[in-house]
């Protein structure tokens, strides 16, 4: 500004030495001179060549503030720096701790303490376990089974079976199992999509199961207190829904025990599973036994009856002794004996009188020839269930339903009996 102004001095000095007017009285200047000249860079200094590097420093602003003010402001501004950077490190503290506190708890891969996996798009391990444990092969030589539904999974853990893995669709599903049994076992959420696709029912219920195969002597059964000295021997049984309509009987009739030959369907195969209801885990249950080995599983004494549908009390001996006497199997159709050396007893005549043994045969090759020699050789009957004329036979399933809770009405009759003999022999000894 204070160039400006000593500029306008020199232009108008210069206007009054050469006083230059123009016609209509107007000063003309040449204004473009000036005006270059004011738009001047500042002169450059140069230095002599001796003094090359010589740092000159630039003058000091005085300024009218006092020095006490100065002092004020500078201590002020400090404050308010130091002020700004203690909040900053403040909320990056605060956040930093949020994030850990998140990264801690991991609600979204924790269900009540519980840690769970999540499945990627490319998850392979539900098609692969689920299609091999299908197989008969698989189960086994691997000792795994599947189990897929909550009660079914429910009943396994409280009867104390081992889970490897456990594929769930949502956390609520998940929480419907005991959490405290499924410590040492691999989760897995997976879509429902993919649960249904590999479901073996037609609503599936989000949650399916791996389990090593259980060991029928290390399981807890709680109807174990309810049972009577029966047994149920299943002999060829072939059907799934069969075999495991059986089994659910002979929990329901409080069976001791359940033995089943060789050529019987696969006890853990998933068709025999849902028909059984969960009756693998409420009695002891031994596949796939030679006949030595059924002996071995009996309770000694203990009497062996042959369902037969085709015997008849008022049917007479030489009909029977028409049947070659060495079939390789006991009947020609259905789950028929026609053994002659066996005597008939109808169902509901007493012969469950001491710890008992019930053979069912299959309905397609019916009882084998050992079955018939074991209850030969414990003086056993053949046991027949009338049916009115022009009726077919019973199924195996519900023979075995009707013969065994006849067989526990017996059995218990038998109990109550000997319980008030022992009770008045008791009161006559000690009055």
């Amino acid at each position: 500004m204070a160039a400006y102004t000593r500029g306008m001095i020199c232009v108008i000095s210069m206007i009054e030495r050469h006083g230059f007017l123009t016609t209509r009285g107007c000063v003309t200047v040449e204004s473009k001179r000036y005006v270059r000249g004011l738009r001047r860079k500042p002169v450059r200094v140069l230095f002599p060549e001796n003094e090359t590097g010589k740092v000159v420093k630039a003058p000091q602003i005085q300024s009218d503030e006092p020095k006490i003010q100065r002092e004020t402001r500078g201590r002020i501004i400090s404050a308010a720096t130091e002020h700004h950077e203690e909040k900053n490190s403040v909320r990056t503290r605060t956040d930093a701790q949020s994030a850990t506190k998140h990264a801690f708890t991991v609600t979204k891969n924790e269900v009540d303490g519980l840690r769970y996996e999540r499945a990627s798009p490319g998850d392979k391990r539900l098609a692969r376990l689920v299609s091999v444990a299908r197989s008969r092969t698989f189960r086994d030589h691997q000792g795994k089974i599947l189990l897929e539904g909550r009660r079914l999974i429910c009943d396994a853990l409280d009867a104390g079976a081992k889970p490897q893995t456990v594929f769930f669709s949502t956390v609520d599903r998940l929480r419907e199992l005991p959490l405290d049994k499924l410590r040492r076992a691999t989760l897995v959420k997976v879509k429902f999509e993919d649960i249904k696709l590999w479901s073996d029912v037609v609503a599936p219920q989000g949650v399916i199961a791996i389990f090593s195969r259980p060991d029928p002597s290390q399981l807890n059964f709680a109807s174990k207190g309810h049972s009577v000295p029966l047994s149920l021997i299943c002999d060829n049984i072939r059907d799934p829904g069969n075999l495991g309509t059986m089994l659910r009987c002979a929990a329901a009739a409080g069976c001791h025990n359940v033995l089943l030959t060789k050529g019987c369907v696969d006890v853990w195969e998933p068709k025999v599973l849902r028909a059984a209801m969960g009756a693998h885990f409420r009695l002891p249950i031994y596949p796939s036994l030679d006949w030595d080995d059924v002996e071995n599983h009996l309770p000694k004494p203990v009497t062996v009856h042959v369902a037969d549908s085709s015997g008849s009390p008022n049917r007479s001996r030489e009909v029977e002794v028409n049947v070659s006497p060495e079939p390789s199997k006991a009947g020609d159709y259905g789950w028929v004996s026609t053994r002659p050396n066996l005597d008939t007893k109808l169902y509901y005549d007493s012969w469950a009188q001491s710890p008992t043994a019930l053979v069912i045969g299959g309905e397609t090759h019916g009882l084998s020839l050992e079955a018939v020699q074991l209850a030969e050789k414990t003086d056993g009957h053949r046991l027949f269930i009338p049916v009115v004329p022009d009726v077919d036979s019973l199924n195996s399933a519900m023979a075995a339903s009707i013969l065994l809770f006849e067989g526990r009405k017996q059995l218990l009759k038998l109990l109550q009996t000997s319980g008030k003999k022992r009770q008045c022999k008791a009161e006559r000894q000690f009055p």
